[in-house]
């Protein structure tokens, strides 16, 4: 199966390289940007054929190592092809 993670700042969790990417923007003249906030988006291929289990192995990834639960959220999508 095919995993796919996105994880971004939570809420009021201060972002400086968007705020960098934001600057730089504005500086190439792209000045109706108002706010950017960066993240991270994984693909992990599992060798597993069962959802649930799947699903489980996947959100304990990203609770131990892919995201800091405690200053990030995560979504996962997952193919089963």
């Amino acid at each position: 199966m095919k995993a796919r993670v996105r994880v971004t700042l939570k809420p009021g969790i201060l972002d400086p390289q968007g705020r960098a990417i934001q600057q730089a923007l504005a500086t190439l003249g792209f000045t109706s940007v108002e706010g950017v906030r960066v993240g991270k988006y994984l693909e992990v291929e599992l060798n597993e054929t069962d959802k649930a289990v799947a699903e489980s192995t996947l959100k304990a990834m990203c609770e131990k190592l892919l995201a800091n639960p405690v200053i990030e959220n995560y979504q996962c999508d997952l193919d089963s092809h």
